[in-house]
C-alpha cells in the first residue's frame, strides 16, 4: 500500500504535542510492515537540513502554489525519519514557515496551511507517485480531503486516492473569517449556514476534514464516543454524528525503543518486571538530586504535564492543601498557565521536604521522574489519548487518572477490577470532575501502596500491557482499507 502521511509536526524535527510523536513513529511501523510510506511536513526555521542531511530536490525545482491570489514559489527538501527507510519531504517556503513558533496568531495563519496543503498535493504530482491513501492529521491538513475531491479532482493520479482524517484534539479547529474562501480557492457554494466548511459563521479547516475525508478517526475509542456528545464535541458533535458510521478510535502506540526501563538512556539504574530493584534505586537517586529526604515507605507522586485546566490542574488547586497533608512527596515537571506554575513553586517553598517543581521541559527529567516515581497523577478534564500514563505502565509507575478518553481505555481501576478475584487492575481512576474525587483516589492509592503484595501485583499488571505501535499500525491498515473501499465504491 502507498501511504502519504501529512502532519504539521513530526518528531524529531518539530514537536508541540502528541501529534509529533505519532507522526514520527507510526510511519516507521507501517514501513516495517512492508508499506510504501512518505511523510510530508513544513520546513520550519528550526529545522537544519545540514544537521539531518536533508537534500534539496533540484530536479523538482520551483513548485508554483497559488494562495490569496498570488503564486508562491515553493521548494522541496527530502530526508529520512531517523533509523528508518521512511522518506520525509519538507515543504520549504520561508515567508510562511521561518517564524518563532510553529503555530502563530498571525494574520496569515490560514494562508500558511493553505499553502502547505496545496504544496503537498503539488509535490506528490511532481513525484509521480499515486498514493492509495493520504493520512491527514488535525486542522492544519483539513483542506486536503476537500482539495483531492474538488480542486484537484481533474487529476487521474488521485482518482483512486482515499483520505483518512485523524483528530488528535477536537478543541483545535482552524477557524478563520470568510476571506479564507478566496485565499484557499474554495467554492463559495460550499459555504452556507451548516454547510460543509461553515462553522459558527467562520470557515473551519477541521470541519472540512471531517466532511470530505473518506474515514475519520481519533486517538482512543472512548474519545471517539465522547466527541459525539455535547460535553466533549466542542461544537462539532452534530457534524460528527452525521458521520458516526465512519468514525473510529485507535489508541496511540508508544516507542518502546525510547520508553523502556530496561534500556532507557536517561536513567541511571535499569530494571524489568522480573527485577524491580532498579526502580527503588532510581527513586533514591532522584530524591538525592532534588535534595528531598528518601524513605522507601513514602510514595513519590510524579506529575509530568502541561499546566492547564484541560490537564486537571484546577482540580489539583482545589485540594492542594489536603494533598499536602498526606504522607507522600511530589515531583512536578511542566510548564503552562502562570497561576499553576506559581502554585507549585509556592508549594515547593512552603513544603521543602515534600514538593519539587521543575518549571519547563526536560526530556531527561521526564524519563527520570517516570522511572523514580511510585505513582503518576493525570486528572485530565479531557484526554484524547494521553501518553504519560502508558509510559508509566511500562515503568511500573501506577497511574492515578480521571476516567476519560485514552485514560479510560488504558487504565483500569484496581478496586473496580478486583472483584471475583480478577485482579487485573493496573491503576486508579475516578469519574466525577471534582477535587474531592481526586483527593479520594490519591488516598486509596497511598493506602494500597503500603500493602506490598497488592502494590506489586498492580505494578506488574501494568508492565505486562503492550501498547507498541505494531498493534496500532494493524488497526490503521484496517482503516486505510475501509477508506480505499469507500473511495472506490
Amino acid at each position: 500500500m502507498r501511504i502519504a502521511f501529512v502532519a504539521s509536526e513530526v518528531v524529531p524535527f518539530a514537536k508541540t504535542g502528541g501529534l509529533a510523536d505519532v507522526a514520527g513513529a507510526l510511519p516507521i511501523e507501517l514501513a516495517k510492515m512492508g508499506h510504501d510510506v512518505k511523510v510530508f511536513m513544513p520546513k520550519y526555521y528550526s529545522i537544519n537540513e545540514h544537521e539531518y542531511g536533508h537534500q534539496y530536490l533540484s530536479d523538482v525545482g520551483d513548485i508554483p502554489v497559488r494562495v490569496a491570489g498570488h503564486t508562491h514559489s515553493v521548494h522541496l527538501f527530502k530526508g529520512r525519519l531517523p533509523n528508518s527507510s521512511v522518506e520525509i519531504y519538507f515543504i520549504h517556503y520561508p515567508n510562511y514557515f521561518h517564524r518563532d513558533k510553529f503555530y502563530t496568531n498571525d494574520w496569515d495563519e490560514d494562508q500558511r496551511f493553505i499553502l502547505f496543503s496545496k504544496a503537498v498535493i503539488e509535490s506528490i504530482q511532481r513525484l509521480g507517485w499515486a498514493p492509495d491513501v493520504i493520512h491527514c492529521n488535525d486542522w492544519q491538513t483539513g483542506l486536503i480531503p476537500l482539495y483531492i475531491k474538488d480542486n484537484y479532482g481533474w487529476d487521474k493520479l488521485f482518482s483512486k486516492t482515499a483520505t483518512l482524517f485523524t483528530i488528535h484534539n477536537i478543541g483545535y479547529q482552524g477557524r478563520f473569517g470568510h476571506g479564507v474562501l478566496a485565499n484557499a480557492e474554495i467554492r463559495q457554494d460550499l459555504y452556507y449556514p451548516g454547510g460543509p466548511v461553515e462553522f459558527e459563521n467562520t470557515v473551519s479547516f477541521l470541519k472540512a476534514g471531517i466532511v470530505f475525508s473518506d474515514i475519520i478517526n481519533t486517538v482512543s475509542e472512548t474519545y471517539a464516543r465522547e466527541i459525539l456528545t455535547d460535553e466533549y464535541g466542542s461544537g462539532m458533535q452534530t457534524t460528527l454524528r452525521q458521520r458516526s458510521n465512519d468514525l473510529y478510535g485507535i489508541i496511540n502506540g508508544v516507542d518502546y525503543d525510547i520508553w523502556n526501563p530496561e534500556t532507557d538512556k536517561y536513567i541511571p539504574h535499569h530494571y524489568s518486571i522480573n527485577d524491580l530493584s532498579g526502580k527503588l534505586r532510581n527513586k533514591k537517586f532522584l530524591l538525592s538530586r532534588l535534595e528531598l529526604p528518601f524513605d522507601e515507605n513514602i510514595p513519590l507522586i510524579g506529575i509530568i504535564s502541561r499546566m492547564a485546566v484541560q490537564k486537571g490542574f484546577d482540580l489539583i488547586a482545589q485540594v492542594i492543601n489536603e494533598l499536602m497533608k498526606l504522607n507522600c512527596q511530589f515531583m512536578v515537571v511542566g510548564t503552562g498557565e502562570n497561576k499553576y506554575e506559581t502554585l507549585f513553586k509556592s508549594m515547593e517553598f512552603y513544603f521543602k521536604n515534600k514538593v519539587r517543581a521543575y518549571i519547563g521541559y526536560s526530556n531527561e527529567l521526564a524519563h527520570l521522574t517516570e522511572a523514580a516515581s511510585d505513582m503518576l497523577l493525570m486528572p485530565s478534564h479531557y484526554e484524547p489519548c494521553g501518553l504519560n500514563q502508558i509510559y508509566s505502565l511500562k515503568y511500573g509507575t501506577v497511574p492515578l487518572v480521571r476516567k476519560t478518553g485514552g485514560l479510560a481505555d488504558t487504565v483500569q481501576d484496581w478496586n473496580e477490577y478486583n472483584y471475583y478475584g480478577m485482579e487485573i487492575g493496573n491503576g486508579y481512576t475516578f469519574e466525577a470532575y471534582e477535587g474531592f474525587a481526586l483527593e479520594h483516589t490519591v488516598k486509596r492509592a497511598i493506602n494500597d501502596f503500603h500493602n506490598k503484595p497488592v502494590w506489586e501485583k498492580i505494578i506488574k499488571n501494568g508492565m505486562t500491557r503492550d501498547y507498541s505501535w505494531h498493534k496500532s499500525a494493524d488497526k490503521y491498515i484496517e482503516l486505510y482499507n475501509k477508506a480505499i473501499a469507500k473511495r472506490r465504491a
